[in-house]
């Protein structure tokens, strides 16, 4: 199997040893992705609604980064600091940029520091 690393300068850089996205088998997966600005690495917004844009435009860089967009994401995983509290929030934002049929998806809550969202995705690369 061969595996190939895909980097982008528009998310953030990773934070120990791993890849923002690897291709493997033709799929591209992601590492999570979160609320910080690529340039500066500082968290951006405090609300839901403003870290759930950032971590999926994070999202979008990187599936760019391999020529893909959000049409190609069949899988989401999304980790929620608050989940009974901005599992609302959250949808309406993620519902903007994913497109039908939905990619299947699991939320869990999680305990993530100071931010409030992080989202990996697996993308089908045609």
């Amino acid at each position: 199997m061969t595996r190939l690393q895909v980097a982008t300068d528009l998310a953030p850089s990773p934070a120990g040893p791993y890849s923002q996205a690897i291709v493997a088998n033709g799929f591209l997966y992601t590492a999570g992705q979160t609320p910080h600005d690529p340039i500066t690495d500082e968290r951006v917004g405090i609300t839901i609604e403003e870290q759930t844009v950032q971590a999926m435009e994070n999202l979008g860089n990187v599936l760019g980064a391999h020529g893909l967009d959000f049409s190609h994401v069949i899988k989401a995983t999304v980790h929620l600091h608050h989940p009974r509290r901005d599992f609302d929030s959250f949808n309406a934002i993620y519902e903007k940029y994913v497109v039908a049929p939905y990619p299947a998806r699991t939320t869990v809550g999680s305990f993530l520091g100071d931010f409030l969202v992080e989202i990996d995705v697996v993308a089908a690369i045609p």
